[in-house]
């Protein structure tokens, strides 16, 4: 296979330590969330927070009472408030909670099957650990400001506005004194927000970071252990743990600054309102059941406070995992069903003066031209490296050409229904690509179709597996393993011939398809591609001499481009450079 360039990702705009609300609330439309749930839970949360707030004025009239009598049925009434508060903040708190499970599970199901449908030039660019960091760790930092910080907050500042109206009203001095110590609270705990918020995004950095790292060491693990590379990769996953826990010391002190200089502030303004209320007090201007009203509110004011200064803080640090979702939301995607379908039987299959690079250093492809036309058998021949795999990839439409098209019976292949397209054709590489499930599943893999076991048991006698397969345990029920690391490599490419019996393609694509076999089997399964290909169009890597002799039409590929094309002994006659090629690579 050709080696692929990475092509240099954009760059992603870095927080600014201010929350995108607007960006955010789009993030959650794209969900089409259940909004009864927050208007009947933002409601109820009302209606929570009016009864919190009526029982402090309860209370003024309950004490100022109690120098004559004391009042029962008024205190039914506040008992009464406390307990429906708590009730009705219960269900308000359960429904929005479920408005932010909900949004999330719409969220990772969108992501999901965005992923899925991304174009394989993302999955060039981006280790698979990010994306699963993405799927799992970004939305459960959206998940917490959902259905946690987010009713906490909005109960908080009802809760937290409707005491300041009150106070104002019971004694607009005293209140005045919140007036300007809440401003200035707020004036200390911004930077400690600000910096929560880089932390927050380096925090999700280096957790992908990690993700993708850890993947890709452990879904490797035998070239790491075959390597004697254990030392190496422990230092390198202890090194990536070290930046994050040192990100997480950070975190923590300014966690456990942002609560503590809260509660620092808020009793500061506690003791100064208790003391200018004792003063009032003793003076005659202000009663005792007004006081302790006043002091009532304050609590009330002090608990929601704190509250807003961790919310505050919740959305600082779910910014960063707001923008990568959304980053990853407007990646381009395939587009699987558009267009009409095109049967590629009888037609013949083309390139057309194709350029293409994986990114802008360079060409892998120049002015590559090329036909098959229907039921032949077209190879191509050339030293490693040269380009040959990515023409499958542009001919599966995993990319499209930088320059030129693919046709099929003279028509632009991009035109075509993708889904379609890639359903007519057959691909098996050197090294192919075997699902964690049985053998079944992998068989099957794909399909819309429900196949017979005597079906299945067919495809694999024609791809000379049927006999390993019969040997195992469970038979089409045996499970592989993760990476098919359950069976070996020549049984892994003959599941892989079994799957293109199984879809019966238009067109077959055979990169290297035996390279992993025996002698033995090598022939079986020759026998068998020989008898698939009839009445096909077939393309093959070439990499025997039979198949190079035997093809109708060769295309020597040797540094992005068509150096000649022929039969075998018209290319051996006036290409100088294939005949030394054949020379060397089959010492004839």
């Amino acid at each position: 296979m050709e080696h692929r360039i990475a092509a240099p990702r954009t760059a992603k705009q870095r927080p600014t330590g201010k929350f995108d609300f607007k960006g955010f609330l789009n993030l959650i439309r794209q969900t089409k969330p259940k909004y009864w749930q927050l208007w009947v839970g933002l409601f109820l949360g009302m209606l929570a927070t009016g009864a919190q707030l009526a029982v402090p004025k309860l209370a003024q009239s309950l004490i100022n009472g109690l120098g004559h009598a004391l009042n029962r049925p008024l205190l039914v009434t506040v008992i009464g408030l406390f307990i429906a508060s708590a009730l009705i903040s219960a269900v308000s708190g359960a429904l929005l909670g479920f408005f932010g499970e909900n949004v999330v599970s719409r969220l990772r199901e969108t992501l999901w099957q965005k992923l899925i449908r991304l174009r394989v030039s993302y999955f060039d660019n981006v280790k698979t650990g990010e994306m699963t960091s993405r799927l799992v760790n970004d939305t459960m930092q959206i998940k917490n400001l959902l259905a946690n910080s987010f009713p906490q907050m909005v109960t908080s500042l009802l809760q937290l506005a409707g005491a300041l109206v009150i106070m104002l009203i019971m004694d607009w001095k005293m209140t005045m004194i919140m007036f300007v110590a809440i401003p200035l609270v707020m004036l200390v705990m911004f930077p400690i927000m600000r910096q929560s918020s880089k932390i927050g995004h380096r925090r999700q950095d280096a957790m992908a970071a990690f993700s993708g790292e850890t993947d890709e060491t452990l879904s490797e693990i035998r070239l790491v252990k075959s390597s004697n590379a254990e030392r190496y990769e422990m230092q390198t996953g202890s090194n990536q743990i070290q930046d994050l826990y040192q990100i997480g010391l950070k975190e923590a002190i300014y966690d456990s600054i942002a609560g503590p200089a809260m509660t620092a502030a808020m009793l500061a303004v506690f003791v100064g309102v208790l003391a200018y209320a004792a003063v009032r007090v003793s003076a005659g201007t202000m009663s005792m059941g007004t006081m302790f009203s006043f002091l009532m509110y304050l609590f009330q004011i002090i608990g929601p406070a704190g509250t807003l200064a961790r919310c505050f803080t919740d959305l600082s640090k779910a910014n960063g995992s707001t923008e990568r979702v959304r980053d990853l939301l407007r990646e381009p995607e395939e587009q699987l069903l558009t267009g009409p379908t095109q049967s590629v039987s009888d037609q013949t299959l083309a390139m057309e003066h194709v350029d293409f690079a994986y990114d802008d250093e360079g060409l892998v492809l120049h002015d590559v031209s090329f036909e098959a036309k229907p039921n032949t058998v077209v190879a191509f021949a050339g030293p490693s490296g040269g380009g040959k795999s990515t023409i499958f990839g542009l001919l599966e439409r995993y990319y499209q050409p930088t320059k030129g098209m693919v046709t099929i019976g003279g028509e632009n292949a991009n035109d075509f229904n993708l889904s379609d397209w890639r359903s007519q054709i057959g691909y098996v590489s050197q090294d192919s690509a075997i699902m964690a499930g049985t053998i079944r599943h992998n068989l099957t893999y794909g399909s819309a179709k429900t196949y017979t076991d005597e079906e299945l048991w067919h495809v694999l006698q024609l791809a000379s597996a049927e006999d390993f397969v019969r040997h195992m345990a469970d038979g089409l029920d045996t499970q592989v393993g993760e990476r098919g690391v359950k069976v070996s490599g020549g049984q892994r490419q003959r599941l892989a011939i079994a799957r293109a019996f199984l879809r019966d393609p238009k067109i077959l694509l055979l990169d290297e398809a035996t390279a992993s076999l025996d002698s033995e089997s090598e022939a079986m399964v020759q026998v068998a591609l020989g008898e698939l290909m009839k009445g096909r169009t077939t393309l093959i890597i070439a990499h025997r001499l039979s198949t190079i002799v035997d093809a109708d039409t060769i295309y020597f590929i040797e540094d992005g481009h068509v150096s000649g094309s022929g039969n075998h002994q018209e290319l051996m006659d006036r290409l100088p450079l294939y005949r030394d090629y054949v020379k060397i690579q089959f010492k004839n």
